[in-house]
């Protein structure tokens, strides 16, 4: 049988409350805030509890109430916790776009087959998003996550190095 956290993505994470009847403040960590509106329920915490939404509100966060957590006191022990779908309700991505959960733990090879190290983290920025690449001794890369560099993605990153990149 396969395990739940084999087949999950995280999509945000409870900053804080929100009033005193129940509502969560949440970092969302996807490109389309309104997709909470369209869960029937997600999971929280390392546990993966699953709550039932019961009301969704959306601006630059989002603000979430669940089923039988109406009160501030139901919900103080969520704060800091992250929030989980199942990989079945991740919304489809464009060509060329990946979730972050999908690549981390990937290999890095520039475009000579030169092994680099791990994709370890991304960091998400306006401009665009850093590629933190950790080799065997332990250094630690950041490249740009535009296509100048990033070559290829599939089971392994390909990244095309510049004079300066890699110490």
């Amino acid at each position: 049988m396969k395990n739940i956290k084999d087949s999950i993505t995280c999509i945000g994470k409870i900053i804080n409350t929100h009033g005193i009847k129940g509502e969560l403040k949440v970092e969302p960590y996807t490109f389309d805030n309104k997709r909470f509106s369209k869960l029937k329920s997600v999971y929280v915490g390392n546990d993966l509890k699953e709550f039932l939404i019961k009301k969704v509100r959306v601006n630059n966060f989002v603000y979430i109430t669940f089923e039988g957590f109406e009160d501030i006191n139901d919900v103080l022990n969520l704060k800091g916790l992250e929030i989980y779908i199942k990989d079945e309700d991740r919304l489809d991505l464009e060509e060329d776009q990946y979730y972050i959960s999908d690549i981390i733990g990937k290999k890095v090879y520039d475009t000579e087959d030169n092994y680099i190290g791990i994709l370890k983290n991304v960091l998400e920025y306006p401009a665009n998003d850093i590629f933190i690449i950790e080799s065997d001794d332990k250094s630690i890369y950041q490249t740009p996550a535009v296509k100048e560099f990033i070559k290829k993605i599939d089971s392994i990153i390909t990244i095309k190095l510049i004079e300066g990149m890699i110490l």
